[in-house]
């Protein structure tokens, strides 16, 4: 324990935030409608804090500082402004219909769209991606307990799971919508203190070739122009399929609200994320002149070395409040996806019962019952990837490439497309998302890191060819998903029997 101020003060962090997750249970009452979407009653202060904190979460934090100080700013800042594309796009296109449909998760769209097939291939693949990204803010918090309580990364990724899974299945989105106004705010007043401190102590540096405005990041392989790019579209687009972000979609009390929330939340996560990127330009002269060796991500290298005890307790309790409550959503929303899409178990009012489409016959509670007991399998699930693969920032952009290469095309085609078929939609999940599997486990490096997770050695991709697998995956979808549309479509079935047949999915 080298402070003693870092310690105590996230150790009393740490119990203050489980407290509200406790206390917001009272508010879920046995209902799983509750439970998973704060019974769609956020207001807009609410709304636009939990979407911006999905937004500015550890991934976003330490992987942007990691990558900057490696590759550059926009290697860094990609991340950011990726995830703020994302909110205005989704503002500005997805918000309002999809509030209007009161579902509870997103595979149900696929569902209603497009059939139950659908939705539970749709569902796995949220699934499989949105491990990854629990995985990452483990990562994340195992780096912060060993850095500043001492501990192994093991026993910091195990203690944050544990911590993570008590908060998930006491309080639900409830829990989370209330921590996230404050650590909205923490995250804003943390950056812009650190980017003022760092400034007046130490100046900012801007690395030949690697400042914001080098646009040779943007527009040359050499200097990283692909897998910037790839980064920015990857959660741009890919992260409009993020279930624990479509939930507070869902949750917000009216769709005016919704859209609203997402534009607030997209400048926000510009503001909070662009000074992390700039501090860590000048991180490496900063630690050189201190004599230190970074043993991990290179902004718990700066708070735990040079920062003052007071600076860095306000950045963490940001960092960690973050990976918290991604973690939190990505545990909430993934259990909730398994026991309602994929179990098929489905929502009732007062004890009621419903049938889901694979005729199971269950209670109002069961669904709020089976989605607890699958959040201790999905935070297994994330302890196994978060050991396999320490990094940060490339585990969120695996997290949604995979939703970027095979959902996006099928959400946005079912929303505005009249010709857009079961089949389709189904040929382009599948399709498209194999694409992205094979060529990952065919490339030695993912956005620059080495693949330790699946690699199969081959003489065909080399690392040049790195962020490319992001760009043409998804267009391999889009072409599959019109193709067989194009194909499938029945021009004499009218609006209404279609309309009938999607009320017929719910």
């Amino acid at each position: 324990m080298e402070n003693p101020v870092l310690f105590w003060g996230i150790i009393v962090f740490l119990l203050g935030t489980l407290g509200i997750g406790i206390w917001a249970s009272k508010q879920i009452k046995g209902d799983s409608v509750n439970f998973l979407v704060a019974g769609r009653g956020l207001v807009l202060p609410l709304a636009a804090a939990t979407l911006m904190a999905q937004s500015v979460d550890s991934n976003a934090t330490l992987g942007n500082t990691d990558l900057s100080s490696e590759f550059g700013f926009w290697a860094g800042a990609s991340l950011p402004v990726g995830l703020a594309l994302c909110l205005f796009l989704t503002g500005l296109f997805y918000a309002k219909p999809l509030n209007r449909m009161g579902l509870i998760t997103l595979p149900d769209f696929y569902r209603v769209k497009y059939g139950r097939t659908t939705e539970v291939v749709a569902a796995v693949i949220m699934v499989i991606s949105f491990s990854f990204l629990l995985a990452g803010n483990l990562v994340a918090g195992g780096y912060l307990f060993q850095t500043f309580l001492g501990l192994s990364y093991f026993g910091g990724v195990t203690l944050i799971a544990t911590l993570v899974l008590v908060y998930t299945v006491s309080g639900g989105l409830f829990a989370v919508a209330y921590t996230d106004a404050i650590q909205v705010a923490i995250a804003f007043l943390g950056s812009l203190v650190l980017l003022g401190f760092i400034a007046v102590t130490f100046g900012l540096d801007m690395p030949a070739g690697m400042g914001p405005l080098d646009m040779a990041q943007l527009t040359s392989p050499e200097s990283g122009a692909v897998v910037n790019w790839a980064t920015i579209l990857a959660l741009g687009l890919g992260d409009i399929v993020a279930i624990d972000f479509m939930a507070r979609i869902f949750a917000a009390d009216s769709p005016e609200t919704a859209q609203r929330a997402c534009f607030i939340g997209c400048a926000g996560t510009l503001i909070i994320g662009i000074p992390f990127s700039l501090i860590a330009l000048s991180s490496g002269r900063i630690l050189e002149e201190a004599g230190v060796v970074p043993d991990g991500p290179v902004l718990f290298a700066l708070l735990g070395s040079v920062i003052p005890a007071f600076i860095g307790l306000l950045v963490i309790m940001a960092i960690m409040s973050a990976s918290l409550s991604t973690a939190d959503g990505a545990i909430l929303g993934t259990s909730s996806v398994i026991a309602h899409n994929v179990m098929g178990i489905h929502h009732g009012h007062g004890g009621a019962h419903n049938v889901a489409d694979n005729g199971l016959s269950t209670g109002g509670d069961q669904l709020l019952k089976i989605t607890r007991l699958m959040a201790v399998v999905i935070t297994v699930i994330g302890v196994f990837f978060a050991l396999r693969i320490p990094q940060t920032g490339v585990l969120l952009l695996l997290a949604f490439d995979l939703g970027f290469a095979g959902l996006v095309v099928p959400l946005t085609g079912g929303l505005f497309w009249a010709k857009a078929t079961w089949q389709g939609a189904l040929s382009c999940i599948i399709v498209g998302s194999l694409t992205r599997l094979t060529l990952f486990a065919l490339m030695p490096v993912m956005f620059g890191v080495e693949n330790t997770l699946l690699y199969i050695p081959n003489g065909i991709f080399a690392e040049t060819f790195d962020g490319f697998p992001t760009l043409i995956s998804p267009i391999v979808g889009l072409v599959v998903f019109v193709v067989v549309s194009s194909i499938t479509y029945v021009p004499e079935l009218t609006q209404s029997v279609r309309r009938e047949r999607e009320l017929s999915r719910l």
